[in-house]
């Protein structure tokens, strides 16, 4: 689900570019998506509270054996998150962990919104 008028940029990152804000109670997520996905927005939010969502666009990301697509979202408190797969559709539950960083794989047959 492309969203219009928020501020990412869809450019490449390089290797070495992203830096993630991860600490003690706070972690991130790495969502590795099909390339057809570039420019989506991925949603997630607290199993516990699907109403508070934080998204990403999906960025082509250059590492040292290619290119590889995914969204990157970090400052997550350490918890159990919702992926989802459109507004109201939830794909996957993710444990971040604190301090670290938390993967996972969109099935490529499933298509955003």
């Amino acid at each position: 689900m492309p969203h219009h008028g928020d501020p990412h940029t869809l450019a490449p990152s390089g290797q070495g570019t992203v830096v993630l804000n991860i600490g003690r109670d706070v972690g991130a997520l790495v969502i590795d998506t099909p390339a057809s996905l570039h420019g989506h927005e991925i949603e997630v939010s607290p199993v516990s509270d699907p109403a508070v969502r934080t998204h990403a666009a999906v960025r082509a990301r250059y590492v040292r054996s290619g290119v590889v697509w995914s969204v990157v979202i970090d400052n997550l408190p350490a918890g159990r998150y919702t992926v989802w797969q459109d507004p109201v559709t939830a794909l996957a539950e993710v444990d971040v962990p604190g301090g670290g960083v938390a993967e996972f794989t969109w099935p490529a047959e499933v298509a955003a919104a």
